[in-house]
């Protein structure tokens, strides 16, 4: 890459990109933009500034390779990017990097196109109100601005799939915070692996920036190994505040957030990452619990199954339904399904309702979503819903001893795995915990998996647990409860059990809902 004019003279001369970035409020990140095109800083309140923000103590004379921001909410952090992106796209000479007929790519990238579209249009708003960069223009569409010099500006999603193949002359990665992380299907690190090699043979740069989130994700990594003296020159990494980068923002606001949420503030405005969220659990205790290559378990008669099903509209979020039973110490999960949108909720329900029956379920648990349709759908197919006890942190809580001990077997679904991986555990100024999945994500698979393992193992405990120390089984005085409940949930001795009178049981035994149960009342007998 070969620049035609240095960015500080572009920045500087009106028909160029004087007016995009132009009074005081901008001074910050011209100097950071100055100082990643490895432009020397001119005065010692640049130097300043850089040093504030970056935590080196001079500018790395050389062009970055990666440029980093991690900037609070409505730092100005979107606009500037989009003007560099327009510096290397139309200010630079590529050709020498360029094949006869290849064109190359300026990259917007985010979780969505929605989202990339956002600095897209920064840009194509600069080229439409500089008329020097507007001659430049030889075709535009909704997500593309195609430029005389081989060059495209195009939006596209972050997929480590998509974006294999090109060659870029730059890309803008927009709130990489809030990506995927860990071994998700379409993790950040993944994404980011996927473009560097695009960039290796013109040399443009990967333009990161991002309001902070959690303490994890590449931007996090890269933070921690980059932001300061110790970091490489060519990685250049800036962390501030909103008004850091923006004084014009009007500090009422920023006080307003702090008052309403200290923590979350510090993140939205005051640029540092959240201290109130990590991960629920880790990658390797996940990876213990997979049964490599299970990914579905036939149903084996005399084994009592427990179900939990995550209701939806059918528009936004997935149905889903976990099946699991209990297997010596362990816990089993033998069946995930998920049906995602769009489609119709009776249809799913029906369906839902035979694969149950098939596992010999005729009650399911869920949880409190919809009212009164889930249960009345399921019941119009023969299973009865009854509403969970326990809210979805609970759930989770109660997974994550049984993970951490090895006391449950998952199957090997990738789905499941990126969502258990994403999962938050967030401190409320109260002190109490909560788990949930990050913002822009989906937890309906680990939410009903949780449910049916924490269920499985619930009903085990209590059908142990309610068996009196002495009773007739078969005609015979057996006084070892332990056989008593091997027996029965094998089925054993099915057909001669009885059950003791109401008054011996708590109400909530689980033989009354158990299809696996025997039939009859169990009785106490006389001791041996």
């Amino acid at each position: 890459m070969r620049t035609q004019t240095t960015l500080r003279a572009a920045l500087e001369d009106p028909a160029l990109l004087g007016s995009i970035l132009h009074g005081s409020s901008w001074f910050a990140w011209r100097t950071l933009l100055i100082a990643s095109m490895g432009e020397p800083l001119t005065c010692d309140e640049e130097r300043e500034a850089f040093r504030r923000l970056t935590g080196r103590p001079a500018e790395p004379r050389e062009r970055a390779d990666e440029f980093w921001a991690v900037v609070g909410r409505r730092g100005g952090k979107t606009r500037a990017a989009a003007t560099l992106a327009v510096y290397v796209a139309a200010l630079a000479d590529h050709s020498d990097c360029l094949a006869i007929g290849e064109r190359g790519l300026c990259l917007f990238i985010a979780e969505n196109t929605k989202q990339a579209a956002v600095a897209f249009g920064y840009a194509a708003g600069i080229f439409e109100n500089v008329p020097m960069l507007a001659e430049l223009v030889v075709n535009r569409t909704a997500d593309t601005i195609s430029l005389s010099n081989s060059v495209d500006l195009e939006v596209r999603a972050a997929s480590f799939r998509g974006l294999r193949g090109p060659t870029c002359v730059g890309v803008i990665a927009d709130e990489a915070c809030f990506w995927a992380v860990d071994d998700a299907a379409n993790a950040d690190a993944e994404i980011l692996n996927a473009v560097r090699p695009s960039l290796a043979t013109t040399g443009g740069p990967l333009i990161v920036i991002s309001s902070p989130y959690a303490r994890r994700g590449e931007v996090y990594a890269t933070h921690r190994q980059h932001f300061g003296e110790k970091g490489d020159p060519r990685i250049l990494v800036a962390q501030g505040a909103s008004r850091d980068f923006n004084p014009s923002l009007p500090q009422a606001v920023v006080n307003r957030a702090y008052a309403r949420d200290p923590v979350a503030a510090s993140a939205e405005y005051g640029g540092a990452f959240r201290s109130d969220l990590e991960a629920f659990v880790s990658r390797e205790v996940i990876d213990a619990a997979i049964v490599a290559g299970r990914h579905e378990l036939p149903r084996v008669e005399g084994i009592h199954y427990v179900a939990f099903v995550d209701p939806s509209g059918g528009s936004a979020d997935s149905m889903t339904l976990a099946v699991a039973h209990m297997e010596d110490s362990r816990v089993v999960l033998d069946l995930v399904r998920e049906r995602r949108p769009p489609f119709s909720p009776d249809d799913v329900a029906r369906e839902f309702a035979e694969t149950l029956k098939a596992y010999g379920v005729t009650s399911v648990r869920g949880d409190r979503y919809g009212g009164q349709w889930p249960r009345e759908r399921l019941q119009v197919h023969g299973v009865e819903y009854m509403p969970a006890d326990k809210p979805k942190s609970d759930l989770y809580r109660d997974l994550l001893p049984m993970l951490n001990s090895g006391r449950v077997e998952l199957l090997d679904h990738p789905r499941l795995i990126a969502q258990l991986c994403q999962l938050e555990r967030r401190t409320a100024r109260g002190g109490r915990d909560s788990v949930d999945h990050p913002p822009g994500a989906h937890d309906d698979i680990a939410n009903v998996v949780a449910g049916a393992v924490v269920y499985a193992s619930q009903v085990a405990a209590q059908r142990i647990a309610f068996f009196p120390p002495f009773v007739v089984c078969g005609g015979r005085v057996v006084s070892d409860p332990a056989w008593i409940s091997k027996e029965a949930q094998t089925g054993a001795d099915r057909a001669n059990a009885t059950r003791p009178p109401s008054h011996w049981l708590r109400q909530d035994d689980p033989w009354r809902d158990a299809d696996a149960g025997p039939p009859g009342g169990w009785t106490r007998g006389p001791p041996p």
